[in-house]
C-alpha cells in the first residue's frame, strides 16, 4: 500500500511538472523591455549559415559611437557623430514593437527588423528587407 502511494505521488508530481511548463512558452518572444539608449557596435550578415559581424563602419574614429535611443513614448532618436569635430546629428522618429518585430519610422522611411537578441546589455536586430544584422550595446 505504501509503494502504491509513493508511485501515485511521483506520477502526479511528474504530470504537474510536464504540464506546467508547456503553457509558459512565450513563442520565442523576448520579454526584456526594449526602451533604452543603445550604442552602435557591430554590423554584418549571415554567410554560409554563420553570422559575420565587424565593428560598425558608421562610427567615426575618435568619436563616441552612434546610438539608437528608444524612449518610453515610442519616440526613436538616432544619434550620428561625424567629422573631425565629432558633431552630433540627431534624427527623430518613432518605433513600434510587435512581438519580435521592431519597426522604426523616420519621416516617410520605415524599416522593420527581427529582434534576434534582446538582453539588458544588447539589442541585435536583422533587417527583414536587406538581411543586415546590427548589434547595439548599452
Amino acid at each position: 500500500m505504501k509503494n502504491k502511494s509513493i508511485l501515485f505521488v511521483l506520477a502526479l508530481s511528474a504530470g504537474m511538472f510536464v504540464t506546467s511548463c508547456s503553457n509558459d512558452d512565450n513563442e520565442g518572444e523576448t520579454i526584456v523591455p526594449i526602451q533604452g539608449k543603445y550604442n552602435l557596435s557591430q554590423r554584418g550578415t549571415i554567410v554560409d549559415g554563420k553570422e559575420v559581424l565587424v565593428d560598425a563602419p558608421e562610427n567615426a574614429a575618435g568619436c563616441n559611437r552612434d546610438y539608437l535611443d528608444l524612449r518610453l513614448s515610442n519616440a526613436a532618436v538616432i544619434g550620428d557623430y561625424n567629422g573631425s569635430d565629432c558633431a552630433l546629428t540627431e534624427t527623430a522618429g518613432t518605433y513600434v514593437r510587435s512581438h519580435n518585430d521592431l519597426t522604426i519610422t523616420v519621416g516617410n522611411l520605415s524599416s522593420t527588423s527581427d529582434i534576434m537578441n534582446l538582453t539588458n546589455k544588447e539589442l541585435k536586430i536583422k533587417d527583414k528587407t536587406t538581411g543586415v544584422i546590427t548589434v547595439y550595446t548599452r
